[in-house]
This record gives structure tokens, C-alpha cells and sequence, in this order.
């Protein structure tokens, strides 16, 4: 039986009209906001394609009912597969937190991931947002890749395993039964993969060295060094490298590349084979192309003076240099100072200066 006017029904029904009316502030703008208000679909089909050792990519579609924006978070956690610092020592799990939070545009359904962690396992969460409140979460997981280079030979091989940043990393030149080497990495001149062999910065390291102690390397990788006629040779002797000079004096800066570098072996007095020039600050190399290395110490092939003593460096002099690039640092007198004759002359030292190799088949296009 339909209920009349005064029954009981009605004056619940009533009441709960009066109620949801004053619960939005008696208002029916406020009415229609709180209507508004209720929590819309999340977005659905959350996969994750195109996964690499540090990218992957996400796509989603969209929530059915409108919102103001997507929250993209992942993370990850320790990975049951292990990570690249395992897999060089072997042995151990280590807990290595990777995690972000993104805000995205509503009519994005796709987003790259970048600088991820390899070989790590991660948890994608995506969920829309409309006025403060947020639609249930889709979540999905994924794990990365192994490096290409698990013992980067050279700082290219690294750059290619996604280090994007230049600095001080391991490098294993002797295979992965070798012992690590400590090295400096130019990863964005260029496009990166410099393996760096000598910088001049600061004069804080004496460059007027032994016969070993040039072999064996010195200095401090964040400042000033020589990394080792040793170590230079091991690593330019495997392939084709090219060579980049860096120079800055003031405002004024220079660079010197070469296609063709390659350093000798002990028994060979660490002979420089360097050609095909180009740049900015002019070929000062070529003069000492063929020569073997000289120190205050030793010098294999003197012709004339003892060059390395006159010029209070360890190079590889001729008769004597156009290039001096370990001579005596802030000396702008005698000739004896950070010299590149083709660009600054012999009467000012160099206030910068940087040379490295990378292998010559690399080239930016094949980054990643």
C-alpha cells in the first residue's frame, strides 16, 4: 500500500533529504559539488613494454570519468635477480632503493622511464586525481635488465650501460677475473665516453716525475693526474682509439681531436702514434708523433738536449715539443710552463687542460 503524505516513510525520506542538503552547507552550488565529488574509475591496462637494463616504458588507459591529473609512482626493492654490483663481486645481495613520484597531464597514457637501476626488480603504482580525491590504484611490476658491459673495459662501455654523468668509476681493462681499475669519466663532452688520462687544473700535483712513477700514474683523480703509461698503453692497444685534448685558458677555450691514438709498450719507451687532426686549437701533436716518452729520469732517444730536464715535464719530446702539457704549471717564463704552441704559444701556460680516449667506432648516435 503506497504510503501517504504523513506516514512515517515519508518523514524519514524527508530527513535524510534535509540532512544531505545541510551536510552541503544548505548551498546548491555546494550540492552539486559534492555530487561532483565522488571518486572516478581508475585508469586500467597498465603494462610495461620496451624494458631495457635502465628504461622501460609504461602505458596505461585512461580513467572512463574525468580527472585533473595521473600520479605515476614506482620503486624498487631488493631484486631476487640481484644487481650489476653482484654480478662483478659475485656473491651477497645488496638493498638498493630506486623511487620516484610523478605528476602527469590527463591525456598522457604512455610515459619513459629512465635511469633505472639494472637487473633490480620495480613496483608501478598510477592513479588519476579529481579535486583532492584520488581513483584506486593499478599497479604492475617489471624487472630490468642485465648491463651490456658488466666489466666495462673503458669508460664508452659504461656510458652504454646508462652512467650518464661524468666522474670516477670502475672500469676492468684486464676482463672480469682482473682487477677493477679506478678511473675518471668524461660522459658529456662530445657525447661522453672519455676514459680521462691527464688533467692540469689547479698546479696542486708536481708533473716533473720518474720514468715509474709516469708508468705506474699519480695525482687524484678529482684534481690533477696522470693515469699511467701502463694503463694507457693496456687500453689504447686493443682497438681503434681516438684522442680529445681540452684546453681552457680564461674565457678562451680549445680542443684538439685525433682519429688515430695509440700508446707503446715499456719495451717500446710508450712510443705516441697519433694522426688525423682536427679542431680548434691547432695540431701541436703531430710534431711528436713517433716519439717515445721522456723523463727527467730517462730519455730513450735524445736528440740534442735532454728535453724533459729543460722543460721539467715527462712527454714525449722531439727536439723539443709544440705540445708541454706536463710542464711546470702557472710558468709563463723559460718556456717551461702548460704549453700548446698552435693555440697559446710558448710564453703562456695553459691554465686547463684534459686529454682522453675513447674507441673510435663510438659516436653519440649509438648512446643507449
Amino acid at each position: 500500500m503506497p504510503s501517504s503524505p504523513s506516514s512515517p516513510q515519508v518523514h524519514l525520506q524527508t530527513r535524510l533529504l534535509w540532512w544531505f542538503w545541510l551536510s552541503c552547507e544548505n548551498s546548491f552550488k555546494h550540492t552539486v559539488d559534492c555530487l561532483r565529488t565522488a571518486v572516478p574509475a581508475p585508469p586500467t591496462h597498465l603494462q610495461v613494454v620496451n624494458v631495457t637494463d635502465t628504461r622501460a616504458v609504461l602505458q596505461w588507459t585512461p580513467s572512463l570519468g574525468k580527472v585533473d591529473r595521473f600520479v605515476l609512482s614506482y620503486e624498487s626493492s631488493k631484486s631476487e635477480c640481484g644487481d650489476v654490483n653482484e654480478e662483478r663481486r659475485g656473491a651477497g645481495k645488496l638493498r638498493v632503493i630506486n623511487s620516484a613520484s610523478l605528476v602527469l597531464d590527463p591525456t598522457i597514457t604512455e610515459y619513459k622511464l629512465t635511469g633505472l637501476l639494472p637487473m633490480s626488480r620495480y613496483i608501478v603504482v598510477v592513479q588519476g586525481e579529481r579535486d583532492g580525491r584520488y581513483t584506486p590504484v593499478v599497479t604492475t611490476e617489471f624487472i630490468t635488465g642485465k648491463l651490456r658491459f658488466p666489466f666495462p673495459a673503458e669508460c664508452s662501455q659504461e656510458l652504454l650501460n646508462g652512467a650518464l654523468l661524468s666522474g670516477e668509476v670502475d672500469i676492468y681493462p684486464y676482463g672480469k677475473d682482473g682487477q677493477a681499475v679506478r678511473v675518471y669519466c668524461d660522459m658529456e663532452t662530445d657525447g661522453g665516453g672519455w676514459t680521462v688520462f691527464q688533467r692540469r687544473t689547479n698546479g696542486k700535483i708536481d708533473f716533473y716525475r720518474t720514468w715509474s712513477e709516469y708508468g705506474a700514474g699519480f695525482g687524484n683523480l678529482s684534481e690533477e693526474f696522470w693515469l699511467g703509461n701502463e694503463l694507457l698503453h693496456n687500453l689504447t692497444s686493443v682497438g681503434s682509439v681516438s684522442l680529445r685534448v681540452d684546453m681552457r685558458s680564461g674565457n678562451d677555450m680549445a680542443y684538439a681531436h685525433y682519429a688515430n691514438f695509440s700508446i707503446g709498450s715499456e719495451d717500446r719507451h710508450y712510443t705516441l702514434t697519433v694522426s688525423g687532426f682536427t679542431g680548434t686549437a691547432g695540431d701541436s701533436m703531430r710534431y711528436h708523433n713517433g716519439r717515445p716518452f721522456s723523463t727527467r729520469d730517462k730519455d730513450p732517444d735524445a736528440l740534442g738536449i735532454h728535453c724533459a730536464r729543460a722543460y721539467m715535464g715527462g712527454w714525449w719530446y722531439k727536439n723539443c715539443y709544440k705540445a708541454n702539457l706536463n710542464g711546470l704549471y702557472g710558468i709563463n717564463s723559460n718556456n717551461q710552463g702548460i704549453v700548446w704552441i698552435d693555440w697559446k704559444g710558448k710564453d703562456s701556460s695553459i691554465p686547463f687542460t684534459e686529454m682522453k680516449f675513447r674507441p673510435s667506432r663510438f659516436s653519440p648516435a649509438t648512446r643507449g
